[in-house]
């Protein structure tokens, strides 16, 4: 075996033991606050509240599924910096948004503004998709990788905007009809909407891992192989 290929190999794997720890860690922080927050505000008078704590968990769902994705399928040396520090802002704001539980005006603004920093978090990453498609040298890294794109342009131009755009006109109408969504409890549809597409996405990460597992476990393989 190539020295220089054990080498690459090496760091390949201590980076991702770092990007799997990280997240990991900033999504059992904000589980934390989740919990924390979610403990003081339930009750069964506020029993729609539990609708708010059902959506932040899709919410801790949904990224440590994506970023465990992210990690297996495109993460190697060298160490991306700005791509983590993204995951580390993500981590606050979910902070932040947990703590709103109670107030469903923070909630859908806050919801909206999160949704934007994970917007460029995946336009960010489409610079590592591009690195790992110019460095493929085979079938299976390359149908691997074109996966990878296609998931992460839908995400960009149709998924992740949905979501933030959803989450602004909830937060408009709240704002425009305080007595309709908040005295006459109607914000109460606006997040079972938000909980339902949250579900929805959680369904769409599944069937993209079900459809990547072959190619990825096919790359390791042959990366093992070399």
């Amino acid at each position: 075996m190539n020295p220089s290929s054990e080498s690459r190999r090496e760091l390949d794997s201590t980076v991702v033991n770092i990007e799997l720890t990280l997240a990991s860690i900033i999504q059992g922080v904000a589980l934390f606050f989740l919990t924390d927050n979610a403990r003081a505000s339930m009750s069964v008078r506020d029993w729609e509240n539990f609708l708010y704590v059902a959506a932040g968990l899709c919410v801790i769902f949904i990224f440590w599924s994506r970023s465990i994705i992210h990690t297996l399928t495109l993460i190697k040396w060298p160490l991306e910096f700005g791509h983590n520090f993204f995951y580390i802002a993500c981590a606050l704001g979910e902070a932040i948004l947990f703590s709103r539980l109670d107030s469903p005006l923070a909630w859908f603004q806050l919801s909206a503004a999160y949704a934007a920093v994970v917007w460029l978090l995946f336009i960010y990453d489409m610079r590592l998709i591009r690195a790992r498609i110019t460095e493929s040298n085979n079938i299976t890294d390359r149908a691997l990788y074109a996966h990878a794109k296609a998931d992460q342009l839908l995400n960009i131009w149709a998924l992740v905007p949905l979501l933030f755009f959803l989450n602004l006109g909830c937060a408009l109408s709240i704002w425009r009809w305080p007595d309709l969504f908040i005295a006459r409890a109607g914000h109460i549809c606006l997040i079972s909407i938000q909980l339902a597409s949250f579900i929805g996405y959680l369904i769409y990460i599944g069937d993209y891992f079900k459809a990547i597992a072959p190619l990825l476990l096919r790359n390791r393989e042959r990366a093992g192989e070399q």
